[in-house]
């Protein structure tokens, strides 16, 4: 079998995220389709680095890409009076999942590599992130860039240089989605 060269695994990554991004400003659910487009070849690219722990993270992401675009078909037909289902259920099984994932990249890591340690941060924080996120939570986006610091340093290390750059344009990103839900935590509670 022939190794496909990690950069051209950090490339395919970095183009599905940033088409991907495109599709999230406009909120169309197409974003999902490449976010989840670009967990393959960063997958790849981590196994093939033994980067367990990162690896594990694409596929806790794989598994909130999948959970998001249903949770939306279900939302949707909540909205149109069609169905009522069990929202913290669905978001607990996914976090289970997501935990357990986490628990085996840890168990399968040698902690004894110091940079391993900047990778369990890494995905730690990016967890606690997520968990605020799927519940709208306006400081999730300091942790996201808090994730966004502690991977740039590492990605400078591993010389995954798209994956470096990456991390400057999400963190910018998060600045503006901090901004953006402060607002609207602060009109919720104007109004009530």
């Amino acid at each position: 079998m022939t190794s496909i060269p990690p950069l051209a695994l950090d490339l395919a990554g970095g183009l599905c995220v940033l088409i991907s991004l495109y599709y999230l400003w406009s909120k169309a659910s197409t974003y999902w389709h490449w976010s989840n487009a670009s967990l393959l070849p960063y997958f790849l690219l981590f196994v093939g680095g033994g980067q367990w722990l990162l690896a594990g993270l694409q596929v806790t992401y794989l598994i909130f890409g999948i959970h998001g675009l249903y949770l939306r078909h279900l939302e949707a037909r909540r909205k149109r009076g069609e169905i009522r289902f069990n929202e913290p259920l669905w978001y607990g099984v996914t976090w289970a999942a997501s935990l357990l994932i986490f628990a085996y990249t840890i168990a399968v890591t040698d902690f004894g590599a110091a940079w391993n340690w900047v990778q369990f941060a890494a995905v730690s924080l990016a967890l606690i992130a997520n968990f605020g996120t799927t519940r709208r939570w306006a400081w999730s986006w300091p942790v996201w860039i808090a994730v966004n610091a502690v991977q740039a340093v590492y990605f400078w290390h591993t010389e995954y240089w798209v994956l470096f750059g990456l991390q400057f344009v999400l963190a910018a990103m998060s600045v503006y989605g901090w901004q953006a839900w402060r607002r609207d935590e602060a009109r919720t509670v104007a109004l009530a």
